[in-house]
């Protein structure tokens, strides 16, 4: 028999019963989907898959690969060990957080004001509206920086994004949404073929993936690691991954399952970042040659396979951009509208959640306006919305933590003593290490 989900004080707060979409409305269809969601092995895993895989890969988002193009660029492969720690702490953030969206059914923001109270929720809400709304323009210059290397004008790409991200969001359901998202994590194998096209030494990889280098490191070398976890464990990420757990209403007899589609999606994510690393560090060198952004990595990789590069870079960093301007405004509006008791989701209409439909389309269309302005630096951007979401993530981390290893909330499903001091650990180091960079800006980065 499935154990019965505990019923929580959020569940007070939703004024209507969630709709399921489609599928819901047609009983041959419905059984199929609930005798999937019983089932366990490969089908149940199948029934679940998808809210930590796209939350996983929505990280590698405009920001994320000039990052990683940036390490491989000017550090070759030395740092390339830095990737398989950062898989390990995005595990542990997405399982927890996949943890509390099953057992409570609700999104983070709405447990951070149960638990914490409206002042704390305020504050985080405020810190996340504006790091996603510069995470938003840094989107959708990512993807009007990707086209106009086939020559697109800005003033085409940036409204015709956000004008396709808003149609696919306010018209579709949950799981048609869901399965464009997914469908757009495809884009990414274009890392991976540039990674095989650059044709890398494979045992000087695996030296590097296994051995850490801090011998002679220098300040902005230890300032660009700081940087590669900042945009790998990203807050927004978080927000929306228990959102979509509790929006498809996954149940506790399929927890494996859902912290299994978490991990993945922390191990996938961290697998093309690799792949885009060492794509760059065998096309440039490590000769201390500046990314700008991750359109000038296309261009940087031709040597490697003519024009094909352009396209490969081309067409991961759009559909990369794409997947994130659609997650970041979907986040913020999730977040917002969970925090302060209004309707949300993606499975409701304009008329049943309109301001989590308005929170959503008013930050695409200033994500738009903005970097259609003239005289926009969209690297500036990017660089700002990294910086705010690296700030932002010991915060988030404080309150997941804590959230996770409650047994008044979880029960038996909290986080064992071990887990909880591995996640203060973390926030402890991350704290120390955003204090590095504030000084760093502050009083200047020893060469």
């Amino acid at each position: 028999m499935a154990e019965r989900r505990p019923t929580t004080s959020g569940e007070l707060v939703r004024k209507s019963p969630r709709r399921t979409g489609a599928l819901s409305r047609i009983p041959l269809l419905r059984r199929l989907r609930d005798a999937l969601r019983r089932r366990r092995g490969p089908l149940a895993f199948l029934a679940v898959v998808g809210p930590g895989l796209i939350a996983g890969v929505a990280g590698n988002d405009a920001g994320g690969i000039t990052t990683y193009a940036t390490l491989g660029s000017s550090t070759a492969l030395r740092f390339l060990w830095i990737l398989p720690l950062t898989a390990l702490l995005l595990a542990f953030v997405q399982e927890a957080v996949a943890r509390l969206g099953v057992v409570t059914g609700q999104g983070l923001s709405d447990l951070i004001r149960e638990r914490f109270g409206v002042r704390w929720a305020l504050f985080a809400m405020v810190i996340l509206l504006l790091a996603n709304l510069a995470n938003t323009v840094a989107n959708v210059a990512g993807a009007a920086s990707a086209l106009a290397i086939f020559n697109v004008p800005v003033v085409i790409t940036a409204p015709a994004a956000a004008l396709i991200v808003w149609l696919l969001v306010v018209y579709g359901t949950y799981r048609s949404v869901e399965r464009i998202f997914l469908a757009l994590t495809a884009v990414f194998l274009a890392y991976i073929a540039a990674a095989l096209l650059a044709q890398p030494n494979w045992a000087e990889v695996a030296a590097s993936l296994t051995t850490p280098d801090l011998v002679g490191i220098s300040g902005p070398e230890l300032l660009l690691l700081v940087a590669v976890v900042g945009t790998t464990v990203t807050p927004y990420m978080q927000f929306y991954l228990q959102s979509a757990v509790a929006e498809k209403e996954i149940g506790i007899e399929q927890l494996g399952a859902a912290r299994a589609d978490a991990i993945l999606g922390s191990v996938w994510t961290n697998f093309i970042a690799a792949c885009v690393v060492i794509a760059t560090a065998v096309a440039l060198g490590g000769h201390g040659v500046a990314i700008g952004s991750a359109a000038e990595a296309a261009v940087a990789l031709e040597p490697l396979a003519g024009n094909f590069s352009k396209v490969l870079f081309g067409a991961g960093l759009f559909g990369a951009s794409l997947l994130a301007m659609a997650i970041m405004p979907l986040t913020t509006a999730f977040a917002l509208a969970e925090a302060f008791g209004f309707e949300s989701g993606v499975d409701k209409g304009l008329r049943d959640a309109p301001i989590f439909y308005g929170i959503f389309t008013a930050l695409l269309a200033v994500g738009a306006i903005v970097v259609m302005a003239p005289g926009l630096d969209p690297i500036g951007a990017i660089v700002a919305s990294q910086y705010l979401q690296g700030l932002f993530l010991p915060i988030v981390l404080a309150f997941i933590v804590q959230l996770s290893g409650s047994s008044s909330l979880l029960g038996k499903h909290a986080s064992p003593r071990w887990l909880r001091l591995v996640g203060w650990g973390a926030v402890v180091l991350l704290g120390a290490l955003n204090l590095l960079i504030v000084l760093a800006n502050l009083v200047g980065v020893p060469r």
